[in-house]
Protein backbone atom coordinates (compact mmCIF):
# COMPACT_ATOMS: atom_id res chain seq x y z
CA UNK A 1 0.00 0.00 0.00
CA UNK A 2 1.16 3.53 -0.78
CA UNK A 3 -0.10 6.72 0.78
CA UNK A 4 0.52 10.06 2.40
CA UNK A 5 4.22 10.89 2.78
CA UNK A 6 4.12 12.42 6.27
CA UNK A 7 3.87 9.49 8.66
CA UNK A 8 5.64 10.97 11.67
CA UNK A 9 4.79 9.96 15.24
CA UNK A 10 2.16 12.69 15.70
CA UNK A 11 0.34 11.73 12.48
CA UNK A 12 0.40 8.06 13.41
CA UNK A 13 -1.04 8.82 16.84
CA UNK A 14 -3.87 10.78 15.22
CA UNK A 15 -4.49 7.91 12.83
CA UNK A 16 -4.64 5.46 15.72
CA UNK A 17 -7.18 7.57 17.62
CA UNK A 18 -9.21 7.98 14.43
CA UNK A 19 -9.40 4.25 13.66
CA UNK A 20 -10.24 3.56 17.32
CA UNK A 21 -13.17 5.99 17.03
CA UNK A 22 -14.27 4.18 13.86
CA UNK A 23 -14.32 0.86 15.73
CA UNK A 24 -16.33 2.49 18.52
CA UNK A 25 -18.90 3.88 16.06
CA UNK A 26 -19.20 0.49 14.35
CA UNK A 27 -19.87 -1.23 17.68
CA UNK A 28 -22.43 1.40 18.68
CA UNK A 29 -24.61 0.46 15.70
CA UNK A 30 -24.70 -3.17 16.85
CA UNK A 31 -25.53 -2.17 20.42
CA UNK A 32 -28.27 0.20 19.25
CA UNK A 33 -29.90 -2.51 17.14
CA UNK A 34 -29.68 -5.34 19.68
CA UNK A 35 -31.57 -3.51 22.41
CA UNK A 36 -34.59 -2.88 20.15
CA UNK A 37 -35.00 -6.41 18.79
CA UNK A 38 -38.10 -7.01 21.00
CA UNK A 39 -39.72 -3.85 19.55
CA UNK A 40 -38.86 -4.95 16.01
CA UNK A 41 -40.30 -8.41 16.71
CA UNK A 42 -43.58 -6.93 17.93
CA UNK A 43 -43.75 -4.42 15.07
CA UNK A 44 -43.28 -7.14 12.43
CA UNK A 45 -45.56 -9.54 14.37
CA UNK A 46 -43.03 -12.37 14.46
CA UNK A 47 -42.92 -15.52 16.54
CA UNK A 48 -39.70 -16.59 18.24
CA UNK A 49 -39.04 -19.04 15.40
CA UNK A 50 -39.54 -16.53 12.58
CA UNK A 51 -37.44 -13.97 14.45
CA UNK A 52 -34.65 -16.53 14.66
CA UNK A 53 -34.90 -17.02 10.89
CA UNK A 54 -34.68 -13.28 10.28
CA UNK A 55 -31.68 -12.93 12.57
CA UNK A 56 -29.73 -15.35 10.37
CA UNK A 57 -29.79 -12.85 7.50
CA UNK A 58 -27.19 -10.39 8.85
CA UNK A 59 -24.56 -13.13 8.89
CA UNK A 60 -25.65 -14.29 5.43
CA UNK A 61 -25.39 -10.76 4.04
CA UNK A 62 -22.00 -10.24 5.65
CA UNK A 63 -20.58 -13.53 4.36
CA UNK A 64 -21.66 -12.79 0.78
CA UNK A 65 -20.61 -9.13 0.73
CA UNK A 66 -17.29 -9.16 2.57
CA UNK A 67 -15.26 -10.36 -0.44
CA UNK A 68 -16.29 -7.14 -2.22
CA UNK A 69 -14.47 -4.99 0.33
CA UNK A 70 -11.04 -5.70 -1.15
CA UNK A 71 -12.17 -4.52 -4.59
CA UNK A 72 -13.70 -1.35 -3.14
CA UNK A 73 -10.52 -0.66 -1.15
CA UNK A 74 -8.39 -1.09 -4.26
CA UNK A 75 -10.55 1.17 -6.42
CA UNK A 76 -11.22 4.07 -4.03
CA UNK A 77 -8.33 3.90 -1.55
CA UNK A 78 -8.53 2.89 2.10
CA UNK A 79 -9.82 6.17 3.56
CA UNK A 80 -12.52 6.86 0.98
CA UNK A 81 -13.64 3.22 1.03
CA UNK A 82 -13.91 3.24 4.81
CA UNK A 83 -15.87 6.49 4.88
CA UNK A 84 -18.36 5.26 2.32
CA UNK A 85 -18.80 1.77 3.74
CA UNK A 86 -19.04 3.00 7.33
CA UNK A 87 -21.72 5.53 6.33
CA UNK A 88 -23.71 2.79 4.59
CA UNK A 89 -23.45 0.66 7.76
CA UNK A 90 -24.53 3.38 10.17
CA UNK A 91 -27.43 4.42 7.94
CA UNK A 92 -28.55 0.79 7.55
CA UNK A 93 -29.54 0.91 11.24
CA UNK A 94 -32.71 2.70 10.08
CA UNK A 95 -33.96 -0.21 7.97
CA UNK A 96 -34.90 -3.07 10.37
CA UNK A 97 -37.31 -1.02 12.49
CA UNK A 98 -39.18 0.06 9.34
CA UNK A 99 -39.92 -3.52 8.27
CA UNK A 100 -43.62 -4.43 8.73
CA UNK A 101 -43.31 -8.19 8.14
CA UNK A 102 -40.90 -11.12 7.88
CA UNK A 103 -39.88 -10.79 4.19
CA UNK A 104 -39.08 -7.08 4.45
CA UNK A 105 -37.24 -7.62 7.73
CA UNK A 106 -35.11 -10.37 6.16
CA UNK A 107 -34.21 -8.02 3.29
CA UNK A 108 -33.42 -5.19 5.71
CA UNK A 109 -31.24 -7.42 7.85
CA UNK A 110 -29.44 -8.76 4.77
CA UNK A 111 -28.46 -5.18 3.84
CA UNK A 112 -27.61 -4.45 7.48
CA UNK A 113 -25.28 -7.46 7.58
CA UNK A 114 -23.72 -6.80 4.17
CA UNK A 115 -22.77 -3.22 5.04
CA UNK A 116 -21.57 -4.35 8.47
CA UNK A 117 -19.29 -6.99 6.96
CA UNK A 118 -17.77 -4.75 4.29
CA UNK A 119 -17.08 -1.89 6.70
CA UNK A 120 -15.70 -4.43 9.19
CA UNK A 121 -13.15 -5.64 6.61
CA UNK A 122 -12.20 -2.07 5.64
CA UNK A 123 -11.63 -0.90 9.22
CA UNK A 124 -9.68 -4.01 10.21
CA UNK A 125 -7.44 -3.68 7.15
CA UNK A 126 -6.70 -0.07 8.07
CA UNK A 127 -6.21 -1.04 11.70
CA UNK A 128 -3.53 -3.54 10.70
CA UNK A 129 -1.83 -1.00 8.41
CA UNK A 130 -1.78 1.50 11.28
CA UNK A 131 -0.37 -1.16 13.62
CA UNK A 132 2.38 -1.97 11.10
CA UNK A 133 3.47 1.64 10.89
CA UNK A 134 3.36 2.19 14.64
CA UNK A 135 5.51 -0.89 15.18
CA UNK A 136 3.45 -2.15 18.12
CA UNK A 137 0.19 -3.99 18.68
CA UNK A 138 -3.06 -2.04 18.65
CA UNK A 139 -5.57 -4.52 17.21
CA UNK A 140 -6.69 -5.87 20.58
CA UNK A 141 -7.49 -2.41 21.94
CA UNK A 142 -9.26 -1.50 18.68
CA UNK A 143 -11.58 -4.45 19.17
CA UNK A 144 -11.91 -3.37 22.80
CA UNK A 145 -13.12 0.01 21.52
CA UNK A 146 -15.68 -1.85 19.42
CA UNK A 147 -16.93 -3.44 22.66
CA UNK A 148 -17.06 0.01 24.30
CA UNK A 149 -19.12 1.29 21.37
CA UNK A 150 -21.49 -1.67 21.63
CA UNK A 151 -21.90 -0.97 25.34
CA UNK A 152 -22.63 2.73 24.70
CA UNK A 153 -25.11 1.91 21.95
CA UNK A 154 -26.89 -0.66 24.08
CA UNK A 155 -27.01 1.74 27.04
CA UNK A 156 -28.67 4.41 24.88
CA UNK A 157 -31.01 1.79 23.46
CA UNK A 158 -31.95 0.61 26.94
CA UNK A 159 -32.84 4.17 27.93
CA UNK A 160 -34.91 4.61 24.76
CA UNK A 161 -36.72 1.30 25.31
CA UNK A 162 -37.39 2.12 28.97
CA UNK A 163 -38.86 5.47 27.91
CA UNK A 164 -41.12 3.71 25.42
CA UNK A 165 -39.57 5.49 22.43
CA UNK A 166 -40.54 4.31 18.96
CA UNK A 167 -37.57 2.36 17.58
CA UNK A 168 -38.01 4.01 14.18
CA UNK A 169 -37.35 7.41 15.71
CA UNK A 170 -34.60 6.09 18.01
CA UNK A 171 -32.74 4.40 15.16
CA UNK A 172 -33.14 7.39 12.84
CA UNK A 173 -31.56 9.72 15.40
CA UNK A 174 -28.86 7.19 16.30
CA UNK A 175 -28.05 6.49 12.63
CA UNK A 176 -27.67 10.17 11.77
CA UNK A 177 -25.53 10.87 14.83
CA UNK A 178 -23.29 7.84 14.25
CA UNK A 179 -22.98 8.61 10.53
CA UNK A 180 -21.76 12.12 11.33
CA UNK A 181 -19.36 10.83 14.00
CA UNK A 182 -18.12 8.06 11.73
CA UNK A 183 -17.42 10.39 8.81
CA UNK A 184 -15.44 12.73 11.04
CA UNK A 185 -13.46 9.85 12.58
CA UNK A 186 -12.78 8.15 9.22
CA UNK A 187 -11.43 11.43 7.87
CA UNK A 188 -8.44 11.08 10.19
CA UNK A 189 -7.35 7.55 9.25
CA UNK A 190 -4.37 6.83 7.03
CA UNK A 191 -4.94 7.69 3.37
CA UNK A 192 -3.53 4.58 1.72
CA UNK A 193 -3.90 3.38 -1.84
CA UNK A 194 -2.89 0.32 -3.81
CA UNK A 195 0.26 0.66 -5.87
CA UNK A 196 -0.32 1.79 -9.45
CA UNK A 197 0.78 -1.56 -10.85
CA UNK A 198 -1.15 -3.66 -8.30
CA UNK A 199 -3.69 -6.06 -9.77
CA UNK A 200 -7.26 -5.45 -8.69
CA UNK A 201 -8.67 -8.25 -6.51
CA UNK A 202 -11.60 -10.23 -7.95
CA UNK A 203 -15.16 -9.17 -7.24
CA UNK A 204 -15.79 -12.46 -5.50
CA UNK A 205 -13.21 -14.98 -4.35
CA UNK A 206 -12.94 -17.85 -1.95
CA UNK A 207 -10.76 -17.16 1.11
CA UNK A 208 -7.08 -17.48 0.13
CA UNK A 209 -5.39 -20.65 1.30
CA UNK A 210 -3.20 -18.63 3.66
CA UNK A 211 -6.31 -17.46 5.52
CA UNK A 212 -7.91 -20.86 6.07
CA UNK A 213 -5.83 -22.04 9.06
CA UNK A 214 -5.91 -18.56 10.57
CA UNK A 215 -9.67 -18.54 10.07
CA UNK A 216 -9.92 -21.92 11.80
CA UNK A 217 -8.36 -20.42 14.94
CA UNK A 218 -10.81 -17.53 14.74
CA UNK A 219 -13.62 -20.05 14.23
CA UNK A 220 -12.78 -21.79 17.54
CA UNK A 221 -12.70 -18.50 19.46
CA UNK A 222 -15.94 -17.14 17.98
CA UNK A 223 -17.72 -20.45 18.52
CA UNK A 224 -16.79 -20.32 22.20
CA UNK A 225 -17.87 -16.67 22.34
CA UNK A 226 -21.26 -17.27 20.72
CA UNK A 227 -21.92 -20.36 22.84
CA UNK A 228 -21.04 -18.59 26.08
CA UNK A 229 -22.98 -15.41 25.35
CA UNK A 230 -26.16 -17.19 24.29
CA UNK A 231 -26.12 -20.25 26.55
CA UNK A 232 -24.26 -19.41 29.77
CA UNK A 233 -27.37 -18.07 31.52
CA UNK A 234 -29.38 -21.08 30.35
CA UNK A 235 -26.64 -23.38 31.67
CA UNK A 236 -26.77 -21.86 35.15
CA UNK A 237 -30.56 -21.91 35.22
CA UNK A 238 -31.18 -25.39 33.80
CA UNK A 239 -28.11 -27.35 34.85
CA UNK A 240 -27.30 -25.66 38.17
CA UNK A 241 -30.85 -24.56 39.06
CA UNK A 242 -29.94 -20.95 39.88
CA UNK A 243 -32.30 -17.99 39.89
CA UNK A 244 -32.62 -15.70 36.87
CA UNK A 245 -30.48 -12.92 38.35
CA UNK A 246 -27.50 -15.15 39.06
CA UNK A 247 -27.89 -16.84 35.68
CA UNK A 248 -27.76 -13.45 33.91
CA UNK A 249 -24.59 -12.60 35.85
CA UNK A 250 -22.74 -15.30 33.91
CA UNK A 251 -23.25 -13.42 30.66
CA UNK A 252 -22.12 -10.19 32.31
CA UNK A 253 -18.98 -11.86 33.69
CA UNK A 254 -18.12 -13.25 30.27
CA UNK A 255 -18.67 -9.98 28.38
CA UNK A 256 -16.85 -7.88 30.98
CA UNK A 257 -13.71 -10.01 31.01
CA UNK A 258 -13.65 -10.00 27.20
CA UNK A 259 -13.87 -6.22 27.00
CA UNK A 260 -11.24 -5.61 29.69
CA UNK A 261 -8.87 -8.18 28.18
CA UNK A 262 -9.15 -6.61 24.74
CA UNK A 263 -8.47 -3.11 26.02
CA UNK A 264 -5.40 -4.33 27.91
CA UNK A 265 -4.33 -7.02 25.45
CA UNK A 266 -1.90 -5.02 23.31
CA UNK A 267 0.69 -4.75 26.07
CA UNK A 268 0.57 -8.51 26.58
CA UNK A 269 0.92 -9.15 22.84
CA UNK A 270 3.84 -6.71 22.53
CA UNK A 271 5.64 -8.40 25.41
CA UNK A 272 5.00 -12.06 24.65
CA UNK A 273 4.02 -12.14 20.98
CA UNK A 274 0.77 -13.41 19.45
CA UNK A 275 1.58 -17.13 19.59
CA UNK A 276 2.38 -17.28 23.30
CA UNK A 277 -0.49 -14.91 24.07
CA UNK A 278 -3.04 -17.11 22.29
CA UNK A 279 -1.59 -20.29 23.78
CA UNK A 280 -1.88 -18.83 27.26
CA UNK A 281 -5.39 -17.63 26.44
CA UNK A 282 -6.27 -21.12 25.22
CA UNK A 283 -5.05 -22.57 28.51
CA UNK A 284 -7.22 -20.11 30.46
CA UNK A 285 -10.26 -20.78 28.27
CA UNK A 286 -9.75 -24.54 28.55
CA UNK A 287 -9.48 -24.26 32.33
CA UNK A 288 -12.66 -22.21 32.33
CA UNK A 289 -14.49 -24.80 30.25
CA UNK A 290 -13.35 -27.57 32.57
CA UNK A 291 -14.64 -25.60 35.56
CA UNK A 292 -18.01 -25.22 33.87
CA UNK A 293 -18.46 -28.90 32.96
CA UNK A 294 -16.84 -30.64 35.94
CA UNK A 295 -17.59 -28.51 39.01
CA UNK A 296 -21.35 -28.32 39.44
CA UNK A 297 -21.45 -25.11 41.47
CA UNK A 298 -22.68 -21.65 40.42
CA UNK A 299 -19.52 -19.92 41.65
CA UNK A 300 -17.34 -22.27 39.63
CA UNK A 301 -19.50 -21.75 36.54
CA UNK A 302 -19.29 -17.96 36.87
CA UNK A 303 -15.52 -18.17 37.21
CA UNK A 304 -15.39 -20.61 34.29
CA UNK A 305 -17.30 -18.34 31.92
CA UNK A 306 -15.17 -15.38 33.00
CA UNK A 307 -12.02 -17.39 32.20
CA UNK A 308 -13.40 -18.37 28.79
CA UNK A 309 -14.01 -14.70 28.01
CA UNK A 310 -10.55 -13.75 29.21
CA UNK A 311 -8.89 -16.53 27.25
CA UNK A 312 -10.48 -15.92 23.84
CA UNK A 313 -10.63 -12.12 23.96
CA UNK A 314 -7.63 -11.29 21.79
CA UNK A 315 -7.82 -14.21 19.36
CA UNK A 316 -9.98 -12.57 16.69
CA UNK A 317 -8.00 -9.29 16.60
CA UNK A 318 -4.79 -11.28 16.28
CA UNK A 319 -6.35 -13.47 13.58
CA UNK A 320 -7.18 -10.39 11.52
CA UNK A 321 -3.66 -9.05 11.99
CA UNK A 322 -2.13 -12.38 10.97
CA UNK A 323 -4.40 -12.60 7.93
CA UNK A 324 -3.31 -9.17 6.73
CA UNK A 325 0.32 -10.30 6.83
CA UNK A 326 -0.30 -13.69 5.25
CA UNK A 327 -0.22 -12.64 1.60
CA UNK A 328 -0.12 -9.80 -0.92
CA UNK A 329 -3.83 -8.88 -0.61
CA UNK A 330 -4.55 -7.92 3.03
CA UNK A 331 -8.19 -6.93 2.54
CA UNK A 332 -8.96 -10.18 0.73
CA UNK A 333 -7.29 -12.26 3.45
CA UNK A 334 -9.11 -10.35 6.20
CA UNK A 335 -12.39 -10.87 4.32
CA UNK A 336 -11.66 -14.61 4.22
CA UNK A 337 -10.98 -14.83 7.94
CA UNK A 338 -13.99 -12.63 8.71
CA UNK A 339 -16.23 -14.88 6.58
CA UNK A 340 -15.11 -17.94 8.53
CA UNK A 341 -15.57 -16.25 11.90
CA UNK A 342 -18.99 -14.85 10.96
CA UNK A 343 -20.03 -18.36 9.95
CA UNK A 344 -18.88 -19.63 13.33
CA UNK A 345 -20.91 -16.99 15.12
CA UNK A 346 -23.92 -17.97 13.04
CA UNK A 347 -23.81 -21.71 13.71
CA UNK A 348 -22.54 -21.75 17.31
CA UNK A 349 -25.81 -21.03 19.17
CA UNK A 350 -27.81 -23.53 17.12
CA UNK A 351 -25.05 -26.15 17.28
CA UNK A 352 -24.93 -25.91 21.06
CA UNK A 353 -28.70 -26.30 21.17
CA UNK A 354 -28.64 -29.31 18.85
CA UNK A 355 -25.95 -31.07 20.89
CA UNK A 356 -27.84 -30.26 24.09
CA UNK A 357 -31.06 -31.72 22.66
CA UNK A 358 -29.24 -34.90 21.66
CA UNK A 359 -27.23 -35.21 24.89
CA UNK A 360 -27.02 -32.40 27.45
CA UNK A 361 -25.75 -28.84 27.93
CA UNK A 362 -22.80 -30.28 29.85
CA UNK A 363 -21.72 -32.17 26.72
CA UNK A 364 -22.26 -29.00 24.66
CA UNK A 365 -19.81 -27.09 26.81
CA UNK A 366 -17.46 -30.05 26.67
CA UNK A 367 -17.32 -29.28 22.92
CA UNK A 368 -16.60 -25.63 23.71
CA UNK A 369 -13.76 -26.79 25.99
CA UNK A 370 -12.26 -28.89 23.18
CA UNK A 371 -12.37 -25.91 20.81
CA UNK A 372 -10.69 -23.77 23.47
CA UNK A 373 -7.92 -26.35 23.71
CA UNK A 374 -7.56 -26.16 19.92
CA UNK A 375 -6.30 -22.60 20.45
CA UNK A 376 -3.36 -24.02 22.43
CA UNK A 377 -2.58 -26.51 19.67
CA UNK A 378 -3.05 -24.21 16.69
CA UNK A 379 -1.72 -20.88 17.97
CA UNK A 380 1.43 -21.17 15.83
CA UNK A 381 -0.52 -20.18 12.69
CA UNK A 382 -0.68 -16.65 14.13
CA UNK A 383 3.10 -16.33 14.11
CA UNK A 384 4.06 -12.92 12.80
CA UNK A 385 5.54 -12.75 9.35
CA UNK A 386 7.89 -9.93 8.34
CA UNK A 387 6.61 -7.16 6.14
CA UNK A 388 9.56 -7.51 3.80
CA UNK A 389 9.80 -10.72 1.79
CA UNK A 390 12.67 -12.97 2.61
CA UNK A 391 13.38 -11.66 6.08
CA UNK A 392 15.21 -14.07 8.35
CA UNK A 393 12.59 -13.54 11.05
CA UNK A 394 9.83 -15.16 9.02
CA UNK A 395 9.69 -18.19 11.28
CA UNK A 396 9.93 -16.41 14.60
CA UNK A 397 7.40 -14.83 16.90
CA UNK A 398 8.19 -11.12 17.33
CA UNK A 399 6.98 -9.77 20.67
CA UNK A 400 8.24 -6.25 19.98
CA UNK A 401 5.86 -5.76 17.04
CA UNK A 402 6.27 -5.35 13.32
CA UNK A 403 8.58 -2.53 12.32
CA UNK A 404 7.46 -0.19 9.56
Amino acid sequence: MTGEPDLGPARLRRARFAIAAVFCAHGAVTGSFATRIPWIQDHAQLSAGTLGLALAFPALGAALAMPLAGRINHHFGARAALRGLLALWTLSLILPSLAPNLPTLCCALFVYGATSGMSDVAMNALGVETENRLGRSIMSSLHGMWSVGALLGSAAGTVAAHAGADARLHHLVAALALTAAGLVAAGGVLDLRSAADAQAPPHFALPPRSALLIGAIGFCAVFAEGASLDWSAVYLRDVLDTDAGLAAASTTAFALTMAVARLAGDRVVDRFGPVRTVRAGGVLATAGGLLVVTVRHPGAALAGFALIGLGIAVVVPLAFAAAARSGPAPAQAIAGVATITYTSGLIAPSAIGAVADATSLVVSFGLVTLLAFALVVGAAVLRRKPLAAGSASADRDEPAGIRP
